[in-house]
């Protein structure tokens, strides 16, 4: 089932939910508790339906989503087990829901049900005019008045069809049958209405129809498509599989409210324009081809294609059907002087009705032009060069080549003087000068400028030649000969993606061309010579036209052949209007970031938090014809100060705006026209938290107490600072005073220190004068014992005094005495240290801490000096000293 509501948005029941689609985007809305939706119809702003024991409506809430209110759920115990409702209908202030067993007449203003139960059970429920009808199973068609069901009638022809709609025609009924065709009811009597399709609708079983609001007739069947039927009942179109719809079963048909047609199909959704300027034959057998040429001459219509030239009766239903002789590549068709001209891969044919004679086959023939002053001689470019066609004795026959110049010669013109200029995709803009009888080039040149292009183009028009590629339009300057730039005409290419600059001049007077997004072509102004650009709103993905090889030819005053790869167009261009249509904005979505997006009112103002501020907005222009896009233009003003582009995105996402106010404004556009309307939507940024008024506040006041402890730690700082530098001053004293101290020490150590080495000095005085003294007594007594051999006793009395006087034991006592005084403690920390000396090695360290050599310790000890070396030795193996000390050292050292 499909419905639309005012604002053109469409919706469709299928086993998912409830389906609506703005003209861009669909959107889902699942079915409430998980029933399958059997039926939906707007009324006013709800969108009911009717599902699996359950019926309700559906309505918008603030953010423009809708929601689903069940009626059904106060009378639940009225609705039978497995009960589903399979239509809905409308008259005056109640809403009438269907099942096959019972009606349900809902009055909206006091919410009350009427509940009519057949016997029989219900086929299906229909308004007509002031009517409300319904069929029942096997016993006819009943009328629903004040509330209860009467008979209309129960002829055979009602009880045993089974009624698929019903339409009012005049005083009469106009009832549609499932397999019978038309019925008429007048004054109670039920007649066939005849119409063209009988033979075909008996064979079709008839599953939906629709009144058209032209009066004809779409009826849709199990399989075998859909009729479309004038009010007299004369077939328009049979549209089935093979000529565009997806499937051949139309479940549910509607018309919507630019009058197209709508179909639900077994498996998807298909729109006809039956209201469109644009009639297309698509060819899915390959029969046809790519059509690059064509032409209506005497009523047939000539299509050349890749396959060859085909022909038929223009406007009839029947095939195509081959010129014989014609297979092959068909390039161009061209009437002159009654006769038809067709350059084909293998030359040029003359066509005659369905028949074709070859009279050039030196080299394919790309086109043709009537010679400037000669009526009886044409020229055709071909893939080697130019050549000429003359007419004699009636008969079109080849007459010469152009000597001289060799190029492919696809597009060419011929100037005023004669002078050839032809355009070649890979080589440039050529200027050919043939001789007068156009039999040779006198000379040709190659143009620098303009740059050769890719699908570049030449044409005429008005008188003038113009070269199309890329980089704009050019034209020929007639006195210099040089071909400049035309910047106004250069701006469709600018605003419009390049794709070929193919011209085409038709009958009257426009110049057509293709680019990515329309069909343009320049009209003649009527005041002024100025060229006006046209465009028609049809993409090049949609005309499906061969790149290069674009084709529009003039079939009669208005109308127009479009040439494409599986088939053609025919375009009414005085039908060929654009409605007035409104803008919506759809949605309205923010989100943080890598978070999930939110739906926003759509009414009135919205204040967002600062971290929602990525903001998507959704837009639309309900158009439905294939052949017509909408483009979109935006402003955000408080960021922007000028429109954008125009593109054809129904959205836009907006990303990290900062805190501020905004309006979002956007229009849109049907070909040349504007939306009658331009929406926006104002919303704010909000700051964050740390930037509103009330955190400037705190700041504040969180600043003044921090300036308040700011100065009370800078006055305790610089009170400890005082303290500290008291007490620094207090420690400097006392440092001062330990320094005194310490020099005082130091002065009474230096005292000691010199009085010790006083003493040292004494003790080495007195041992030096003993040792003296000693060495003099030992040189007395040997001086007596050699002179006098024979002493005396008074000799030896003198020598016994003197061994007295240097005996070793009281010098060492004396010694021993005097050197601790002097050096307290060495002898005992010697001992310690090394407890296996003998007296005699603490006596050998004693001097040796004096610093006393061997020679002079000898007569200390009464031994020879080899003797105090042997000791010194003998103490330092005692001591276990290394090698590398040495034992004075380690003496001075203790």
């Amino acid at each position: 089932m499909i419905t639309q509501d005012a604002l053109q948005y469409l919706y469709f029941a299928n086993n998912e939910g409830l389906l609506e689609y703005n003209g861009t985007a669909w959107t889902l809305y699942p079915s409430p508790n998980e029933t399958i939706i059997r039926s939906v119809k707007v009324i006013g702003e709800r969108i009911y339906t009717g599902c699996y024991m359950e019926f309700g409506y559906w309505e918008r809430d603030i953010n423009g989503v809708l929601k689903y209110y069940s009626i059904s759920s106060k009378i639940k115990d009225k609705i039978l087990d497995d009960e589903q409702f399979w239509n809905i209908a409308e008259y005056d202030q109640w809403i009438i829901f269907q099942s096959l067993s019972q009606i349900f007449v809902y009055n909206t203003k006091t919410e009350k049900f009427n509940i009519l139960k057949p016997e029989t059970g219900v086929n299906k429920v229909f308004i007509a005019g002031s009517s409300i009808l319904y069929q029942t199973f096997g016993t006819g068609l009943f009328e629903i008045e004040n509330g209860k069901s009467k008979i209309v009638n129960n002829s055979p022809l009602l009880v045993e069809n089974k009624i698929v709609n019903i339409y009012k025609k005049g005083e009469s009924l106009l009832i549609q049958t499932q397999f019978n065709g038309l019925l008429e009811l007048n004054d109670n009597t039920v007649t066939k209405w005849p119409t063209e399709a009988d033979s075909e609708l008996k064979l079709s079983s008839i599953y939906s129809s629709c009144l058209l609001n032209d009066g004809s007739m779409a009826l849709g069947t199990v399989s075998n498509g859909v009729f479309i039927l004038s009010a007299e009942g004369k077939i328009r179109y049979h549209i089935t599989q093979n000529k565009g719809l997806s499937n051949n079963t139309a479940l549910s048909l509607f018309e919507d409210h630019d009058k197209n047609l709508w179909i639900g199909l077994d498996n998807g959704i298909n729109c006809i324009n039956l209201q469109s300027a644009i009639r297309s034959f698509v060819d899915d057998t390959g029969y046809l081809g790519t059509v690059y040429t064509s032409m209506l001459h005497n009523n047939i219509l000539y299509v050349g294609t890749n396959q060859g030239l085909l022909y038929k009766t223009y406007n009839s239903n029947e095939e195509f059907k081959f010129v014989s002789g014609t297979k092959g590549q068909v390039w161009s068709l061209y009437e002159y002087d009654g006769t038809i001209f067709c350059g084909h891969d293998s030359g040029t044919y003359i066509i005659n009705g369905s028949s074709a004679t070859h009279i050039f086959s030196a080299s394919g023939t790309w086109k043709f032009e009537r010679h400037p002053t000669e009526p009886n001689l044409l020229i055709q470019g071909n893939y080697y060069g130019l050549s000429v066609l003359e007419k004699k004795n009636g008969n079109w026959k080849f007459r010469n080549k152009i000597k001289g110049f060799d190029y492919s010669s696809r597009y060419f013109e011929i100037a005023d003087d004669n002078t050839i200029y032809i355009s070649h995709e890979y080589k440039g803009i050529f200027r050919v000068k043939p001789d007068t009888g156009f039999r040779k080039a006198l000379e040709w040149a190659a143009y620098n400028s303009p740059a050769k292009g890719k699908n570049a183009s030449l044409g005429k028009f008005n008188g003038t030649i113009y070269y199309a590629s890329k980089d704009g339009f050019f034209k020929l300057d007639s006195k210099t000969k040089l071909f400049t730039k035309e910047e106004e005409l250069s701006k469709a290419f600018v605003k419009d993606e390049y794709t070929s600059g193919k011209l085409t001049t038709d009958k009257s007077g426009r110049l057509w061309f293709f680019t990515k997004n329309y069909i343009n072509y320049f009209s003649s102004g009527k005041l002024n010579p100025e060229l006006k650009h046209n465009i028609i709103p049809i993409p090049s993905s949609l005309t499906n036209s061969m790149l290069g090889y674009e084709n529009i030819t003039q079939i009669t005053a208005n109308t127009y052949l479009i040439g494409t790869t599986d088939g053609y167009y025919i375009m009414d261009n005085s039908e060929l209007n654009f409605n007035d249509y409104n803008i919506t904005v759809t949605g309205v979505a923010t989100n943080q970031l890598n978070q999930n997006t939110i739906l926003q009112p759509l009414s009135g103002s919205s204040s967002f938090k600062y971290r929602e501020n990525n903001l998507t907005f959704s837009y639309t222009v309900p158009e439905y014809n294939k052949y017509v896009n909408a483009e979109f233009q935006y402003l955000l003003k408080g960021m922007q100060d000028e429109w954008s582009e125009w593109s054809s995105k129904p959205f836009i996402n907006f990303k990290n705006l900062p805190p501020g106010d905004y309006t979002f404004k956007v229009r849109a556009k049907i070909g040349d026209s504007l939306s009658l309307n331009t929406v926006q939507y104002t919303f704010t940024i909000l700051k964050p938290w740390y930037a509103t008024n009330t955190a400037v506040i705190i700041y504040f006041i969180l600043a003044l107490i921090a300036a308040y402890f700011i100065n009370r730690a800078y006055k305790q700082h610089y009170k400890k600072q005082e303290e500290k530098l008291i007490e620094e001053n207090n420690r400097l004293l006392e440092i001062k005073e330990l320094e005194n101290e310490q020099e005082l020490m130091k002065i009474k150590n230096e005292k000691l220190q010199q009085e010790f080495e006083n003493k040292n000095r004494e003790l080495a005085v007195s041992t030096m004068n003993l040792i003296k003294k000693n060495e003099l007594l030992s040189m007395i007594k040997d001086d007596l014992k050699k002179n006098n051999e024979n002493t005396d006793r008074s000799i030896k009395s003198v020598i016994t005094t003197i061994n007295k006087n240097i005996n070793e034991d009281d010098t060492w006592d004396m010694f021993k005495e005097a050197f601790n005084n002097a050096d307290k403690d060495f002898l005992k920390k010697v001992k310690n240290a090394h407890p296996s000396l003998t007296p005699n090695d603490l006596r050998l360290c004693a001097y040796l801490r004096l610093n006393l050599s061997s020679k002079e310790i000898a007569p200390l000890l009464n031994i020879s000096v080899r003797s105090v070396e042997i000791k010194r030795y003998r103490l330092r193996k005692k001591m276990d000293l290394p090698h590398e000390s040495g034992l004075v050292e380690y003496i001075l050292s203790i």
